[in-house]
């Protein structure tokens, strides 16, 4: 630490005054050391629909105007004063890092999704065709690999050993520039985010913007310690408020895609909700803390263990839960078929319940999980979308009185026209849809080769999406 000296006025004289000064750290040897193992990762993905944007030239997709005229320009339904279909090809960057010599590379989920054609660039100007061995949508991290050997690769580290305040540096791509270094501090430790059960972020203030997505979070000894995964933003754009997942956990799904191709996770079967304060003083708690069993699901494991609706889950296999948002986390990392022990409050005392962990049926088995009333949606059909119907609860959320839900929208005509996971399929060429049996029944009256029109809602919008049948039936 240097010392520099003051010459500070006091009283009309000067007096010299030894404060130490504050160096800050020098990142040049990290980025030299670890630039060469991060990459840059662009997608590929056909689509054929309408071009939306009526008295508008055909934007690409990949222009970030599209996105502006998408969410402000109403869209038309082709035949009203919609263009004609169109062919095009969207294109988006994400970053992903090296994790072994042999070509396999982590990034996010949503770096690679959907996509026909996944490039990776290296920092010698290298490009090679990847491959993704599996993809984990609840924790966003997946596994891709490139043919090519003697490649440079990270070394991880120990995010739990991570403190507040520390120094942590960013490498990716943001807007397509390659190798670009961030720095800032870590600001939070085990962050819990909105639809998000599975990860305990690391929030950071470094600076993440489009294209960072996959790229790796370095502490100072230039260890990978997270995934740069989201921002939180008002304006797209970023606002201070960084997340990563922790390395551990990427590494833990990894580990499993790189086996199997798929993850396994734990389930009980409760619905749970936060302890406030002011259900903790009503149930005798002295703080809030756990997890309160809003329902147990009929003949689940928690109901077959004796768990009721209003115990609170303080310890799950002997881990603390702090709060609600950690028993997802826990309960998904305890292998199914293990039997552990689960402590719970009920009527001002703590109960010990053995439960025996089931299987959380995995994304490729999106056809047999089970949708709000617990009806199993459909398999994917003719144009690769998985529907389940919706629910009464559903039907009021959207403000619908009928139509589909997408659970899951695999290789096939739909994934080419845009259709999305969320989206609610209201019709198709004018004809209202109730059921995914009827829907199906519908779609194989048509021959190849037929344009069809989907009634779609998306958010606040309602447009027809138009598809071309190809040789899917």
């Amino acid at each position: 630490m240097k010392k520099t000296f003051f010459l500070i006025p006091l009283f009309g004289l000067f007096f010299a005054a030894n404060v130490a000064a504050i160096e800050l750290p020098d990142f040049t040897e990290l980025a030299e050391k670890q630039g060469a193992a991060v990459v840059n990762i662009s997608t590929t993905q056909t689509n054929k629909g309408a071009s939306v944007f009526p008295g508008m030239p055909n934007i690409p997709e990949d222009d970030p105007m599209f996105d502006f005229f998408r969410r402000f320009i109403p869209q038309q339904p082709h035949g009203q004063g919609g263009p004609s279909p169109r062919e095009f090809e969207s294109k988006s960057l994400g970053s992903g890092f090296i994790v072994s010599d042999d070509g396999y590379i982590l990034t996010n989920a949503h770096v690679v999704d959907a996509a026909d054609e996944i490039t990776v660039k290296l920092t010698d100007k290298r490009e090679f065709r990847a491959k993704v061995i599996g993809a984990d949508r609840k924790t966003d991290v997946a596994l891709i690999k490139i043919e090519a050997t003697g490649l440079p690769k990270v070394v991880q580290g120990d995010p739990n050993k991570l403190k507040v305040g520390e120094w942590v540096v960013a490498i990716g791509s943001p807007f397509g520039f390659d190798n670009t270094v961030t720095a800032g501090i870590v600001s939070a430790k085990g962050r819990s985010l909105p639809q998000e059960n599975f990860v305990p972020f690391i929030q950071t203030d470094v600076a993440i913007n489009p294209g960072n997505s996959g790229g790796p979070l370095f502490n100072l000894k230039g260890e990978v310690v997270g995934i740069n995964s989201q921002i939180y933003s008002r304006t797209g754009g970023f606002m201070g408020l960084s997340f990563a997942i922790p390395i551990d956990v990427a590494t833990e799904i990894s580990n499993q895609l790189k086996a199997t191709g798929k993850i396994s996770r734990g389930r009980i079967g409760v619905v749970i909700q936060e302890v406030t304060k002011d259900l903790a003083e009503s149930f005798g708690l002295t703080k809030p803390v756990g997890a309160l069993v809003a329902s147990v699901e009929k003949g689940s494991p928690a109901d077959k263990a004796g768990v009721e609706a209003s115990d609170v889950i303080l310890k799950f296999d002997g881990k603390t839960v702090t709060t609600s948002s950690d028993l997802p986390r826990i309960v998904g990392a305890t292998k199914a078929g293990s039997k552990v022990a689960i402590e719970v409050w009920r009527k001002n005392a703590t109960k010990t319940l053995n439960v025996t962990v089931g299987e959380m049926p995995s994304e490729d088995k999106a056809p047999g999980k089970k949708d709000k009333r617990g009806k199993a949606p459909e398999k994917a059909n003719r144009i690769g979308l998985v529907l389940s119907e919706l629910s009464a609860e559903q039907k009021k959320q959207f403000e619908v009185d009928n139509g589909l839900l997408v659970e899951d929208v695999q290789t096939g005509a739909a994934g080419r026209a845009g259709l999305r996971r969320g989206d609610v399929i209201l019709g198709i060429n004018n004809q209202d849809v109730q059921s995914a049996e009827q829907f199906n029944q519908l779609l194989e009256k048509f021959d190849k080769g037929r344009h069809i029109a989907l009634l779609v809602k998306r958010g606040d919008s309602t447009t027809f999406i138009t598809l071309k049948l190809n040789g899917e039936k």
